[in-house]
């Protein structure tokens, strides 16, 4: 959880803090969610720096963000905790140095604590093949069917594509191109990306887009392609209800989210040939690091077969 901001701060303290949150949220285009998270782990290290004695920002040193975040660390916060409240500090002293606030980063001397990347787990093939039969079919929880065909469409969509469920709900009516099976797609920062989808993902689209979305449209829906009950844009909390509803209705399979059909679809693709490189823009990642976790994954599956079913394993 992010640390608040704080209510009361030296006026150059203050200031600084009000232009970070407009540069990562404004001029970087971050999350919402990560501009909360950054604004509040700066407001506690600012805090933290006025309680200390600092009144400008240039008196804010390696000292003082390593006080700060000793001090977290004494406070029982995990090590996945430390290491974000660690990359916004040096997120912000890296703004201010570039905006001339401060005279040298002090930031560049804090270490960021490093977290061990846990590999995802990762439905089978046939577990995906088995959620989406059953999420085409409906079921007797779905008493309203232009609903149940915006959930296979999402169930469809998430697989074929891997895309953020942030950018599931936000996409538009003119984003899916059924001519060419491809989706555009908004990602972090603001960068747009086009993905391909494959045929059955389209024609579930297209088929909530021209028979299900009419029965719900309202005034307030706008040009989103998906749509909640009441007619507003999808909201990704009830995108992750349908998708844990979903998998969740097929026996035996392990409970996951979209998040979930996220790695299946990137570990499905390296299975199945795909170059790393590919991969990447396909998830829209802006290092290639973040995808090699990918290929941990399938050697991990390729390891667990070979031990079930090799007799001197």
């Amino acid at each position: 959880m992010a640390s608040p901001e704080p209510e009361h701060l030296p006026g150059e303290l203050s200031s600084a803090l009000a232009a970070f949150r407009c540069h990562i949220e404004g001029e970087r285009g971050l999350s919402r969610h990560t501009v909360r998270a950054y604004a509040g782990d700066v407001g506690s290290l600012l805090e933290y720096a006025a309680t200390a004695g600092v009144t400008a920002l240039d008196e804010l040193d390696i000292g003082v963000l390593r006080g700060w975040l000793g001090e977290q660390h004494g406070s029982g916060n995990s090590r996945a905790t430390l290491a974000r409240r660690a990359a916004a500090a040096r997120t912000f002293t890296a703004f201010a140095r570039a905006r001339g606030l401060i005279g040298a980063d002090p930031g560049l001397l804090l270490g960021i604590p490093r977290t061990p990347r846990r590999l995802p787990e990762v439905l089978s093939q046939d577990q995906v093949a088995a959620v989406l039969d059953t999420s085409q079919a409906g079921g007797a929880a779905h008493q309203d069917r232009a609903l149940a065909m915006r959930d296979a469409a999402i169930m469809e969509l998430l697989y074929a594509t891997g895309i953020r469920v942030s950018e599931l709900c936000g996409l538009d009516l003119g984003d899916l191109d059924e001519e060419r099976r491809t989706v555009r797609v908004l990602g972090k920062g603001g960068r747009e990306r086009a993905v391909p989808a494959g045929i059955p993902a389209i024609r579930a689209v297209g088929a909530w887009a021209r028979e299900g979305r009419p029965a719900v449209v309202t005034l307030r829906s706008g040009f989103a392609l998906f749509l909640g009950a009441r007619g507003g844009r999808l909201d990704p909390r009830t995108a992750r209800r349908v998708v844990h509803a979903s998998i969740a209705a097929v026996p035996g399979t392990p409970d996951s989210g979209p998040h979930g059909l996220r790695h299946a679809a990137a570990t499905h693709l390296l299975e199945g040939g795909a170059d790393l490189r590919s991969v990447q823009e396909i998830l829209g990642h802006a290092s290639l690091t973040s995808t090699q976790i990918y290929t941990h994954v399938s050697v991990e599956r390729l390891r667990s077969a070979y031990r079930q079913a090799h007799p001197r394993a």
